[in-house]
Formats: C-alpha cells, structure tokens, sequence
C-alpha cells in the first residue's frame, strides 16, 4: 500500500503530481518527435521532386533564409505542446483546460491578454530608446518591400506567436499548477506552495536556455528571472493571458522589430538593424538585454505595471491560492 501511495493520491482519486509532469513531458516529447519525423519525410520529397530549374538546394536555401522552414518546427511544437496537455490534462490530471490558464470566453481574459501584448511593446520600447539615447546602439532603419524580407517579418510573427504560447504552457500553465498541488501540505499551504513551485519553474525555464547561442551564467540567471517575471500574472490570476501576450510581444519587438538578439539568438528580418555597444553589463552583448541590467530593469518596471494592473481589474492583490488546489471536473473551479 506505501509503495502504491507513492503513484497514486486516494483522496483526489488520481496519479500523484510528479507522475503528472513526467507523464506529459513524455506525451509531448513523443509527438515533438513525430512531427519532426514527418517534417523531415516532407522536406526530403521536396528535394526529391524538385525540377531541373529549381534545384533542392535553393530550396532548402529559401526555406532558411525566409525561417518558414524553422516556422513550421514551430507550429508543431505548439501543436503538441497544446495536444499533450489536452490529452494528459483530460485522462491523467481530471481536469478541465481552463484550469491550466486558459478562460478563453471570458472576456477578462482578452482584457488580460491585450495588456501583455501592449506591456511587451511599451517595455521593450523603452530598452530602445534608453539605449539609443545612451549612444549603445546605432539603429539604421531596415524596412524593405521585398518579398523575401516581407516573408520573414511574416514567419518571425508567426513563431513568436507560437512560442508565447507554448513556452508558457511548458513552464508555466502545466508545471507549475501540478506542481504547486504536490507541495500543498499543511505547514506550507496553497500560497506557500504555488510561491515555491513559481520559483522552481523559474530557474528550470533559466536552464532551459544555457545552451542557447551566447549564453552565460549572467544570462541563464536573468532568464530565470524572466520566468518569475513572466509568470507574475499568472500567480496572480490564476489565467496564462498576461504572460502569453508579453511573451509574444516581448520577443517579437526585441529582434524582429528593434534588431536585438533574442535570448542569444539572432531571428534574420528585422525593422531595424543594429550597431551594438555600451557595456555588456547593462546591454547584454550579444546575448540580448535579457542578459543586461536593462534588461532586469525592464522586468522590474513590468512587475509594477502588471501589479498595477490585477489591482484596477481585481481590487486587490494576492497569490491566487485555487491554483494549487486541485477541483474535480464535476465541481466549480474558484476563479
């Protein structure tokens, strides 16, 4: 009976929270890797077929330089991230998908969501401007009506999108709500418990991105950071609206508008093209201001206008505690 206590919770009549995560990390893992199989099935016919006029390797060379090729991977990362978390969230965890964040006929949750996306400009703007005002950066305005260069503010769009969504699934609406009821005990309650599970999944979203290009310990640790930034307004509501629109905006203006790298990474086609400098210890360097102090200080300003924010909408401010505990399907969520 221990041993069994260990898999299984007997009061909530389901698998433990641990069982939860792990099962819907290989869920998700498994049709990641079926798509990638698929697509990498599809993109070899392509070269296959290809004319004697168009040869396969300007295709390939199309597809990376546009990033429709990059696009696509994507689109099916967000698709079997929701998929996993549809299917494990029914069967295994009991619950509806609105409990991981997701009030979708609610029109507080647009409301919440339009926040995010005009917060990610509005902060990232700032990084800009401060930089440029500070001589950092020597913007020089790139815009172009090629098709080409049209096609890859179009694909950057579209995978900023989808990676808003789907990183925020992966850190934050999924784990963090299975793992705050796992540490809900007593002495630690639902508050306590949803405060150390924001943590962890902070640092582990932090760790996610050390191998990203350019990476640093100074930039995992402020991409952690981001995570507690980023999953504020979810701890908050109890909804993954303001962190998904920040998310998308957050990334999109940072390199497919202003030019910078994000988080290390450089995206092709952007609005402006960029001569970085300024100290690395407030710029970033080539890591992007996700890694500088105008970076922290950017989420820091962002932080108090999500506060700000909850409290006009809510009237007040608080650790949304029915995140960490767990509400049967036949029963109403508290919201």
């Amino acid at each position: 009976m221990f041993i069994l206590r260990i898999f299984w919770n007997f009061t909530e009549h389901r698998l433990r929270a641990l069982w939860r995560i792990v099962i819907q990390f290989i869920v998700m893992g498994i049709f990641t890797l079926g798509s990638s199989l698929v697509l990498g099935f599809i993109y070899t016919a392509i070269q296959l077929i290809a004319s004697g006029e168009v040869s396969p390797e300007d295709i390939a060379a199309n597809l990376n330089q546009t990033g429709l090729f990059g696009v696509i991977v994507t689109v099916f990362t967000l698709l079997a991230t929701l998929l996993s978390m549809a299917l494990v969230g029914h069967f295994v965890d009991r619950r509806r998908l609105g409990d991981f964040g997701f009030h979708l006929r609610a029109w507080g949750w647009w409301a919440d969501f339009g926040f995010g996306l005009a917060l990610g400009v509005v902060l990232m703007a700032g990084i800009f401007l401060v930089e440029w005002a500070a001589g950092w950066i020597q913007p020089q305005l790139a815009l172009s009506l090629k098709p080409d260069y049209l096609l890859g503010l179009l694909a950057q769009l579209i995978l900023f999108f989808c990676v808003g969504i789907y990183e925020e699934v992966q850190f934050r609406g999924y784990p963090l709500r299975n793992l705050a009821e796992g540490i809900n005990v007593r002495w630690l309650g639902p508050r306590g418990a949803l405060v150390v599970a924001w943590l962890v999944t902070s640092i582990l979203f932090g760790a996610a991105h050390a191998g990203n290009q350019n990476a640093t310990f100074i930039s995992s640790f402020n991409i952690a950071l981001a995570g507690i930034f980023l999953g504020l307004g979810f701890v908050l509501t109890g909804k993954l609206a303001i962190p998904i629109g920040l998310h998308m905006t957050w990334n999109f203006f940072q390199g497919t508008v202003f030019g910078f790298p994000v988080s290390g990474g450089a995206f092709g086609a952007s609005v402006f093209t960029l001569q970085q400098g300024g100290p690395d210890l407030w710029t970033g360097g080539a890591f992007g201001p996700e890694a500088g102090l105008i970076g922290i200080l950017a989420m820091a300003a962002g932080c108090l206008l999500i506060l700000a924010w909850v409290w006009l909408r809510q009237r007040r401010l608080g650790i949304h505690a029915p995140l960490a505990e767990y509400t049967p399907r036949t029963q109403t969520p508290a919201q």
